[in-house]
């Protein structure tokens, strides 16, 4: 037997010992455990959005003019340029017809809108975008505001949505390719765990990455964390699902060789 106790109860997915836990658990207690972190997750993404980025945009539609648009490629912009619309942390907005570089904000995302395209200042280097001839959007007070109200919650209410079915789907995905290693530690360490029993623990070794990165992005938006410090973070929560997986099997019994199962079987 294992030098550690096989956990009996599965409840928690922060601790190796708990992840193994959900090798035995039924795949209903698991799928309940992994919709509470996702719920956690969306939760985070809902959080910075509402409170990190919507201000900011919401501040540079308040520095519109009153007439203006950006349609046939073009942006129709009357006032003066260069001008920075709003600044916050994570986001700032300006215009600079020409881009002649005269504005740049130590914001972590700046969108700088030109006369024929859109470009993108950040940690990670400078993008050019070319307005698609067919887009026709507001760039003026009166339209661009009752629009924005009017897409924000949607926004919010998609975002939640999509990172939650997301993390289920990559999750269920990741286990599919993961489960295979997981198999063979246990086969090589004595531990008595099937195809299925092992497709249940790699899906709940990704639990404890993902709960890494939903508390750095409240860390984020907080301030407490840089841009650099939530890319750190966004590769640990990879590393930590790894390690999860070749760690927790340690905490399953280790049986005899004659006792193993068939791994073939659906049990356990």
């Amino acid at each position: 037997m294992s030098a550690f106790t096989e956990p009996a109860f599965a409840w928690e997915p922060i601790t190796p010992r708990g992840v193994a836990a959900f090798a035995r658990a039924s795949l209903e207690r698991l799928l309940v455990v992994q919709a509470v972190v996702a719920l956690l997750g969306a939760a985070a993404v809902v959080w910075l959005l509402s409170e990190g980025v919507f201000p900011t945009i919401n501040a540079a539609i308040g520095e519109l003019p009153e007439a203006g648009q950006i349609h046939s490629g073009k942006l129709d912009w009357r006032e003066d340029s260069p001008v920075l619309l709003a600044e916050g942390r994570i986001l700032a907005f300006s215009v600079d017809l020409e881009h002649g570089g005269a504005l740049r904000s130590p914001a972590d995302f700046q969108f700088e809108f030109g006369r024929d395209s859109i470009r993108v200042f950040s940690l990670f280097g400078e993008t050019e975008l070319a307005y698609p001839p067919g887009l026709v959007l507001a760039a003026n007070q009166t339209d661009a505001r009752p629009a924005w109200g009017a897409w924000a919650p949607d926004i919010l209410g998609l975002a939640a949505i999509g990172v939650f079915f997301g993390l289920l789907a990559v999750w269920a995905l990741l286990a599919t390719v993961y489960f295979m290693p997981v198999w063979l530690v246990c086969l090589f360490s004595n531990r008595d765990l099937n195809f299925r029993a092992s497709w249940k623990l790699a899906s709940a070794a990704l639990m404890p990455g993902a709960l890494l990165l939903s508390l750095s992005l409240v860390l984020y938006g907080l301030g407490a964390f840089d841009i650099v410090q939530l890319c750190l973070a966004f590769g640990m929560h990879l590393v930590i699902g790894w390690i999860y997986l070749f760690v927790s099997p340690m905490f399953l019994y280790r049986v005899l060789p004659a006792e193993k199962k068939n791994p073939f079987t659906l049990t356990g």
